[in-house]
Order: C-alpha cells, then sequence, then structure tokens
C-alpha cells in the first residue's frame, strides 16, 4: 500500500521489502526452463530480498557495450538486492548478470535501453535527494526501501512505470543468473549450481535420471555441443542457436 505521509518518505521509514529464502526464489516453476533457453522473459518469480551489504564486494572492471558506468553500478546494486550472495552462495553480481542485461541491450532487447536510461536516472536522483548519496553506496535497507517505494509508483520519471521498470530489471535479472552463459551471465555457471541443474546433455541414461541434481554438473554451454550453431551474441547479432 503506498504511503501519502511525505515526511515519512523523507526519513525513509517506510516498510523495508518482505525478506524471503533465496530458496523460495530457485523453487519458481520454469527456472530450469531458463536456465537451458536463450533469453525467454521469465515473470512471476519471487525476488529473494536477504540482506547484502553492498559495497564489500570489489565492482566489476569490464568493458560495457551500452551501459554507462554509472548505470552499470546503479545496475549491478538493484541486482544484488534481487538475488543477493549469501551463507547459501553467490548472487546475480558474482553471476554478471548485469553484463547480460548489457548485451541484451546492445541486441534483441534494445528496445528497453530508453526505459533503461531513464529508470536508473530516476532512482539515483531520488537516492541522492533522500540521502545525499547514489543508490549503490547505500546499505541494503535504504536501497530495499527505495525500490519499496519505485514499485508503489511514488517516485516519478519512470517508463511506464516505476513497477513495470522493477519487474523488468528483475526479470532481466533472474534471465542474466540463470541463462546459458553463452548470453553473458551466469558466470561459471553460478546460476546452475544454485538450481543444482547438472547441465546440458545430449542424452541421459536411466541412471543420470534417477540421480537429478545429485549428478555431476557438465558444465558447458549448448553451444558447446557441436549440435548446436554459435551466432554472434552481441551489438547487433541474434542471440539464438540452432
Amino acid at each position: 500500500m503506498a504511503s501519502k505521509n511525505k515526511s515519512k518518505l523523507s526519513q525513509d521509514q517506510q516498510q523495508p521489502l518482505p525478506d524471503h529464502s533465496r530458496r523460495n526464489l530457485l523453487k519458481g516453476a520454469g527456472l530450469v526452463g531458463a536456465a537451458i533457453a536463450g533469453s525467454g522473459s521469465v515473470s512471476k518469480v519471487m525476488a529473494a530480498e536477504n540482506p547484502s551489504v553492498p559495497g564489500t564486494h570489489p565492482r566489476s572492471q569490464e568493458a560495457l557495450e551500452v551501459l554507462t558506468a554509472a548505470e552499470a553500478e546503479t545496475l549491478e546494486a538493484i541486482t544484488e538486492r534481487i538475488i543477493p550472495a549469501d551463507e547459501n552462495g553467490p548472487g546475480a553480481r558474482e553471476a554478471r548478470a548485469v553484463h547480460y542485461i548489457d548485451r541484451s541491450l546492445a541486441s534483441d532487447n534494445a528496445g528497453s535501453r530508453a526505459n533503461y536510461a531513464a529508470g536508473l536516472a530516476a532512482l539515483d536522483d531520488y537516492a541522492r535527494k533522500l540521502h545525499n548519496q547514489p543508490f549503490h553506496r547505500l546499505p541494503a535497507e535504504s536501497q530495499d526501501n527505495i525500490l519499496q517505494t519505485i514499485t508503489e509508483g511514488q517516485i516519478p520519471g519512470f517508463n511506464p512505470s516505476g513497477a513495470g521498470f522493477f519487474n523488468m530489471v528483475r526479470n532481466h535479472t533472474i534471465e542474466g543468473t540463470f541463462s546459458d552463459p553463452y548470453y553473458g551471465g551466469n558466470r561459471d555457471f553460478i546460476g546452475w549450481d544454485m538450481l543444482r541443474y547438472p547441465g546440458v546433455r545430449i542424452g541421459a541414461s536411466e541412471d543420470d535420471v534417477s540421480r537429478g541434481g545429485s549428478l555431476q554438473p557438465a558444465h558447458q554451454s549448448a553451444y558447446d555441443i557441436p549440435t548446436f550453431t554459435k551466432l554472434i551474441a552481441s551489438s547487433g547479432g541474434n542471440r539464438s542457436g540452432n
């Protein structure tokens, strides 16, 4: 429910986002399918919200295709709140979800570029007005409160809406964490290991099927299998294979 008390907003006293176990996220139906798929939209998945303190991990330094450095910092902080690292393992930052999103914005997801630019700017502006700090430097609780405010439509500047922006980023964060590493995320198969998904295989024996998640991970992209054709997966490329 949206609060109309501006003084409460200015003091950042809203209720924080619900605290869910990261395992609740992994229970979502269809995530294994998302792991196998390239970049299909994954929706209706509850975001994990276990606290993690921003700034405790070194920020990745790598070339960006579309995002500015400032946008990437803000976006990485958001993805950390969606799938944070915790005692159970790494999260979206370690999986390089932002790298996946950046590459997608340079190719098949280019139509979302303007929405990302406007939304990230609006979010960071609000954080600076409220705390005199950029979003990525705020503690986790303050970040959660700001994200909650966005989803409630209390901050202008988002297209089409604050809730729409958050859901877009959440879906892309999930894709970047769990999709095939060929597309730029799921570094070192972090996402698949979180799901205990054993990886792509051409065939599976009866014993393999019975072992399920205890099967030794294959740790290979679908595009490492000769029957798949690798196509350009960067700016202007088609991010699919046959």
